[in-house]
């Protein structure tokens, strides 16, 4: 059996997981299996990552929430430890699995996960929202249960005693962290374990994206709400960083479109999702919603940023 299972939740993922497999045979950790949870692509999807040699699991598309996906995808996993990835992100070093993997030497460790940042598509803002929710310095104990499953790994035991909820309609993984978290068990971020995630979407689709998310969040966190109010001084407070970011780096003139669009879909579909007027919550509000430079501050930048990790960097086509 091997050591770790890579589960990979996708549907018509045909221009993206290709690179993803081609990164993962690129990891000095070989020890692994792929799981391929495919809910019904009509594309090439399939196709390719069966050339890479990855396990198909087939599910109805009618029967898929993210939650079902992902305990079907550990139900058919083999390995001792689960690392999670979406079809449409790929490690940027070869050391990805070997650092997420590294902090279950601890016995206490029940969840991992990894930095993650944009790439060419990707809009200005959410290279911001990356630099806000995954800072550049490892956290070996983190106090909060925030986690993203498109760059997480837990322990299969931790699997089996608590399952992901299937009714969701995303932040499955919070949710899951969350109890692991009141149950004893501790989180770990890992900056070294980088990838880069592909968000190349319509408006609607990043509207109704934060929309599904700020609903699931209202039932793990029931005092958190976002009021019309906060909908609008957010998306300012926001759009004025991501102006002052973008004037600093001389692409205002390029960008302040994509700004103005992309802040006000991500509030708007979080208002949206939400029903009541009372105050968000503190520290999750940071995390989620604040610009990256009024969150707590980041500590100095990972040793990813030295020559022996460019040594350890993927070049791809």
């Amino acid at each position: 059996m091997p050591r770790v299972s890579v589960v990979v939740r996708s549907y018509n993922e045909s221009e993206h997981i290709g690179k993803l497999m081609r990164g993962l045979a690129s990891q000095s950790h070989q020890d692994y299996e792929v799981v391929l949870v495919d809910s019904g692509s009509t594309d090439d999807t399939v196709a390719i990552a069966e050339s890479h040699g990855a396990r198909i699991v087939r599910i109805d598309k009618s029967e898929f929430s993210f939650g079902r996906a992902l305990n079907i995808g550990c139900a058919a996993a083999e390995g001792e430890i689960l690392v999670f990835a979406s079809a449409h992100v790929y490690p940027l070093r070869t050391d990805w699995i070997a650092s997420l993997i590294a902090p279950f030497e601890s016995p206490a460790i029940a969840l991992t996960y990894g930095r993650q940042v944009g790439n060419s598509v990707s809009k200005f803002s959410e290279h911001q929202v990356f630099d806000a929710w995954f800072p550049a310095h490892s956290v070996a104990r983190q106090a909060s249960y925030f986690c993203n499953n498109a760059n997480c790994a837990i322990r299969r035991s931790a699997w089996e005693e608590r399952r992901y909820d299937e009714t969701l309609t995303g932040l499955e993984d919070l949710a899951w962290a969350k109890l692991a978290q009141q149950q004893g068990g501790q989180i770990a971020y890992v900056a070294e374990a980088v990838i880069a995630h592909v968000h190349d979407e319509t408006w609607a689709r990043v509207r109704n994206r934060y929309r599904r998310e700020a609903i699931a969040l209202r039932r793990i966190e029931s005092n958190i709400r976002v009021s019309f109010r906060d909908f609008l001084g957010l998306a300012a407070a926001n759009i004025a960083e991501d102006i002052r970011r973008a004037r600093k780096q001389r692409v205002l003139k390029r960008e302040w479109r994509s700004i103005l669009l992309f802040r006000f879909n991500q509030f708007y579909g979080t208002w949206r999702g939400q029903t009541t007027h009372t105050p968000i919550d503190a520290a999750l509000r940071n995390r989620f919603y604040y610009p990256a430079s009024q969150a707590a501050p980041h500590a100095a930048p990972a040793e990813s940023t030295t020559a022996a990790a460019r040594e350890r960097s993927i070049q791809y086509d």
